[in-house]
């Protein structure tokens, strides 16, 4: 037993480091003194005079308080832990140890976690997310498993606090979704969820199939950063434009099937296309099915590295052996592993539950790893 605690006093020391280095790179002292202001700023006459100018002071007090809290509280339970090792030690209380060894590793996932969320390094992290998610070849089997994907990020969701508002939603021909696409709001929405963009595979005993035989199939889903027109200028020009309106389909509220306010729109350049079938109005449903594909043009223009927006060519992801980012098997043995990092877990059934911390956190990991010197 006192070897188990010195060994997590060791472990305690480590962490104390690497806290006192997240410290330093959220600038605690700066940060502290910027939540006084904007918080001071808030209950200013006439704050409220300019609501599209409040709403941005608020949302930077929200973050920067989020990041303040949660440092904060990771010191708490750190030195609460390190008390408790302290005083376990001392009594020579052998029925403390396992629960002294939990909270430790409590307080060092709350510490990865606050790590990886400082580190979120790209230029649109903190952005909501857009995800699309489209079965590849194999009609009904792979389009159930784009609806369990699609199941698996509504589960992350709720996990992560976000919130999910669908734009688009096409039902299977006998079962699943031919496609999906869906809004997450959260502070680093995108810079979390980024990682989960290619393409997914499947193996297992397909549930069509009255052989029992295996099945591969496949999925891929899209993830681009929210763009608004106030972050970033954009024209599209109407003759480049395809828009159709049609009838929704799917889970999509009281409006399905009963008028024709669904909206899908084929930027003809590039072949790119988008809909929104949920809001009140064919309007409404315009103007989200246009954010929609202002942020996947923006996306990919920054992501070629090009100059003008007339430069994107269409590009479809290829969905098929040998693309996927992560495979998911469910027999003969479980495994979920992604191809990226090595990561991987027997416990298929938390991940289709959207416990995606472990895979997220070290492609973000991986993808940060520059930014840490």
């Amino acid at each position: 037993m006192l070897i188990q605690l010195e060994q997590a006093k060791l472990s305690l020391r480590d962490l104390e480091a690497g806290i006192n280095d997240l410290k330093a790179s959220i600038k605690f002292d700066t940060l502290q003194q910027e939540v006084a202001d904007l918080e001071m700023k808030t209950g200013e006459a006439g704050f409220w005079d300019d609501p599209q100018e409040s709403q941005k002071i608020l949302k930077v007090l929200k973050v920067k308080k989020s990041l303040l809290e949660n440092y904060l509280h990771l010191r708490r339970v750190f030195d609460d832990v390190s008390v408790l090792i302290d005083m376990t030690i001392e009594e020579d209380d052998e029925s403390m140890v396992d629960d002294v060894l939990a909270d430790l590793e409590a307080v060092r996932k709350e510490y990865e976690e606050q790590r990886i969320e400082v580190l979120l390094c790209g230029e649109y992290d903190g952005n909501n997310a857009i995800i699309s998610i489209h079965p590849g070849a194999g009609g009904t089997e792979a389009q159930d498993w784009a609806q369990m994907l699609y199941r698996m990020y509504l589960r992350y969701a709720e996990r992560k606090k976000f919130k999910v508002k669908v734009l688009d939603y096409l039902d299977g021909d006998e079962a699943g979704i031919k496609s999906v696409s869906f809004l997450v709001e959260g502070t680093n929405a995108y810079g979390y969820l980024k990682s989960e963009s290619g393409v997914h595979r499947l193996v297992r005993v397909s549930p069509f199939d009255a052989g029992g035989r295996r099945q591969t199939s496949f999925a891929s889903v899209e993830v681009l950063p929210e763009f608004t027109d106030q972050n970033e200028g954009i024209e599209i020009r109407d003759e480049d434009l395809l828009i159709v309106a049609h009838r929704s389909s799917g889970a999509g509220g009281q409006h399905v099937n009963k008028t024709d306010s669904a909206i899908r729109i084929t930027h003809i350049p590039t072949g790119i296309v988008v809909g929104c079938q949920t809001e009140r109005s064919q309007v409404q449903n315009k103007e989200t099915a246009m954010r929609m594909l202002k942020s996947k043009l923006l996306e990919i223009k920054e992501r070629e590295h090009l100059e003008r927006i007339e430069d994107i060519t269409g590009n479809k992801m290829k969905i098929e052996w040998g693309s996927q980012i992560r495979s998911y098997v469910f027999m003969p043995y479980t495994l979920v592993k992604d191809n990226r990092t090595s990561c991987e877990t027997g416990n298929i059934q938390a991940v289709m539950d959207g416990e995606l911390d472990d895979f997220i956190n070290e492609f973000l990991k991986l993808s940060c790893k520059g930014t840490e010197n």
